[in-house]
């Protein structure tokens, strides 16, 4: 299949599948953080489906990346629209047979959601990088620190070339969600004991929109999990530590998929 714009909801979504169809092999679905994209895995995504001999699924939410825009902010039910609505629709019109979620930030939150749900057939795990599962003080200082980075320039020069005419909406939807005051009641743990497939939790230590409490409530609230606590480690484990969570990741990924 390659690149394609797939319309879900009224909009179009970019979407790029590597490796086997889903007819022939399982599919490994990687759902992006609140700023990233297709584009921002860059090759993470080919070479683990490619050690799992699996497909690859990357796509960009509504707004994000090569997608169409949106006019309206996000609201605080973000991920849970995204895991209720738009992640079975790609599931049902990719023809995905059996898949592992591999989600980062944002994108690991929506796979723990999707998957303490049954509105997913087909999952047989879930790589959670850096997940939350409530809001923490830590996560709306370093977004405030993002937003004054973004205000300079910085950050709006590094996000650009992902999103393009998306880069404002991602950033301030974004940067809203997380510093709005009513946000810190946000939390997903009622999903947690309803998840039937095995989680692999990936954290960085020095992640620093999250802490450990995240990581502990995933273990205790799920019934078969592993962790992947990783020192000198941000909050983007895939690429501060690369080859470590592509072996991790390929032998969970290959195990759950028997």
């Amino acid at each position: 299949m390659g690149e394609a714009l797939i319309r879900i909801g009224g909009r179009r979504l970019e979407v790029r599948m590597t490796g086997p169809p889903p007819t022939d092999r399982p599919t490994i679905v990687f759902l992006h953080p609140g700023l990233g994209s297709v584009s921002t895995w860059r090759d993470f995504p080919a070479r683990l489906a490619e050690a799992c001999d699996c497909g690859a699924l990357v796509f960009s939410r509504a707004g994000h990346g090569r997608s169409d825009p949106v006019d309206e902010p996000l609201g605080p039910d973000f991920m849970h629209r995204e895991a209720f609505e738009v992640l079975p629709e790609l599931v049902r019109l990719l023809g995905l047979q059996e898949f592992v979620f591999f989600g980062q930030s944002d994108g690991g939150s929506i796979s723990l959601i999707a998957a303490g749900s049954t509105v997913v057939e087909g999952l047989r795990g879930v790589v959670a990088e850096a997940a939350h599962v409530f809001c923490e003080q830590e996560t709306v200082r370093s977004a405030e620190a993002a937003m004054r980075s973004f205000e300079s320039g910085d950050l709006r020069r590094k996000l650009h070339p992902h999103h393009e005419v998306n880069t404002d909406w991602v950033f301030g939807t974004w940067s809203g969600v997380w510093t709005d005051p009513s946000f810190m009641e946000w939390n997903i743990e009622e999903f947690l004991p309803r998840i039937e497939v095995p989680v692999l939790v990936i954290q960085g230590a020095e992640d620093e929109y999250a802490t450990r409490a995240q990581v502990e409530a995933i273990e205790s609230g799920v019934a078969t999990t592993e962790t992947m606590w990783l020192e000198d480690c941000g909050h983007s484990p895939h690429r501060d530590a690369e080859e470590a969570v592509l072996e991790r990741s390929a032998a969970f990924v290959r195990r759950v998929l028997g």
